[in-house]
């Protein structure tokens, strides 16, 4: 059977540890799905992962990701009686601009196993920096976003590393997705389609949906879509432009257009998401 998991906050960070093991072990534990991004940081222990429909035992030290709507099952376990796991949870629009770089080294494995050297005490130390300042009675979500990015940056190094030795079409899929990426960022106010973004890339449109599709399991459109609609919810938030404005900004001719395709992947109106994000804000 397969859950669904929500999170209502944008970020959150916590230690898993021994007692939290036996805990699992003797509860319910299912195959699931999540609407949030789960990065784990393992220092002891293993964990049993259930993940891209195949199950493996992972031992520390090691750096899981788990992308929001894949589905997959773990299982914490000690070993040499310990168990030591950071489990970082945020939506995907807390590090808009670095997210797409973990989808992109993990696209295919979700586990990493790396020595236990200086970079890896390095993510220990980054971990409890996050966690103290996520403690403090006025949470810094810019100080916490910073750091993150700083680890997402030092896992990004790690994996390249690891890289060097591995099968030479992945390398180039991986490197034509980040092509991709950059591009959009370029373009993504633009009215621009499939054709445009695989033109710039010498490639068919169907080769480029092929790439995106292994990596994010998404096609160009929706990877567009997406782009444009953390622009949109930002504008919303920190502009006081209509929406029609900020259609317009982000390659939409028509209101109505742009307000459908907010709502189909937003769940809600830009107007309501405005409102409630307003009073948000204001608590």
């Amino acid at each position: 059977m397969i859950s669904f998991t929500h999170m209502e906050d944008i970020f959150s960070i916590y230690k898993f540890g021994i007692q939290d093991s036996i805990e699992v072990l003797h509860s319910k534990n299912e195959a699931h799905v999540h609407d949030y991004e789960e990065l784990l940081i393992g220092i002891h222990g293993q964990i049993e992962h259930f993940i891209d429909f195949r199950s493996e035992i992972v031992d520390a030290p090691f750096i899981s990701f788990i992308t929001a709507g894949k589905m997959h099952r773990l299982k914490p376990l000690a070993k040499e009686g310990e168990c030591d796991i950071w489990v970082i949870r945020f939506k995907r629009d807390f590090v808009t601009d670095t997210i797409f770089r973990l989808y992109t080294e993990f696209h295919d494995k979700a586990n990493m196993c790396i020595p236990f050297n200086s970079c890896f005490v390095r993510f220990d130390i980054l971990c409890d920096l996050i966690s103290k300042e996520c403690a403090q009675p006025t949470v810094d979500y810019s100080v916490v976003r910073q750091l993150l990015n700083t680890l997402i940056s030092i896992i990004e190094s790690e994996r390249g590393k690891q890289e060097l030795d591995s099968d030479n079409n992945a390398i180039v899929r991986n490197a034509t997705f980040k092509n991709f990426l950059r591009i959009l960022e370029e373009h993504y106010r633009e009215p621009q389609g499939v054709n445009f973004y695989a033109d710039k890339l010498f490639m068919t449109a169907r080769n480029l949906n092929l790439i995106c599709q292994r990596v994010l399991h998404q096609s160009v459109s929706e990877i567009i879509e997406t782009r444009k609609l953390v622009e949109a919810k930002n504008m919303l938030v920190t502009t006081d432009k209509t929406i029609a404005e900020i259609g317009f900004e982000l390659g939409f001719n028509e209101k109505t257009y742009f307000t459908h395709v907010f709502k189909k992947r937003a769940g809600m109106s830009p107007s309501d998401f405005r409102k409630e994000m307003a009073s948000l804000i204001s608590e």
